[in-house]
């Protein structure tokens, strides 16, 4: 597996947190395989799950009526995957989908997310962390809505 594997705590979205907080992430990490094609979570569907990629590409897709599933962004290694788990009502928002073999770390979000009560600092330095992504996704997603629909920007 890459180096991502062990250096995930030196990651930009983990950039500058305190020990404490790369420790308490670690505690929750586990290591996650999948294979292409696999569907790694479901619009809708509890998020209480977030990722790092260490390898391969995972789509990130929303489903319409008429085309089926499109692809509004694909996040490969190093990339943070998922950022529903850190916004009420906690439901994803995207389908995730593996483009090939995978290797990613899955953080439990609930334990991180219940972290937050006793450290707020903590709390508010991921919120910090994950509002480009939610910011880049969301715009990634009005780009290709724009496409589909064939609207000129």
């Amino acid at each position: 597996m890459s180096a991502i594997k062990n250096n995930w705590p030196k990651l930009p979205i983990f950039k500058d947190l305190s020990p404490q907080y790369l420790d308490l992430l670690a505690r929750t990490a586990t290591d996650v395989a999948c294979r292409p094609g696999e569907l790694l979570f479901h619009e809708g569907e509890e998020a209480d799950t977030f990722y790092v990629v260490a390898e391969g590409n995972i789509a990130i897709e929303i489903v319409t009526g008429e085309r089926g599933p499109v692809t509004i962004q694909t996040v490969g290694a190093a990339e943070v995957l998922g950022w529903s788990w850190i916004v009420e009502p906690y439901r994803w928002h995207f389908d995730a989908r593996a483009t090939a073999a995978c290797q990613l770390i899955s953080f439990d979000a609930t334990l991180v997310r219940k972290s937050f009560d006793e450290h707020p600092e903590f709390g508010f330095a991921m919120f910090k962390r994950f509002l480009p992504v939610i910011v880049q996704r969301m715009q990634s997603t009005r780009l290709q809505l724009l496409d589909v629909y064939h609207v000129h920007h």
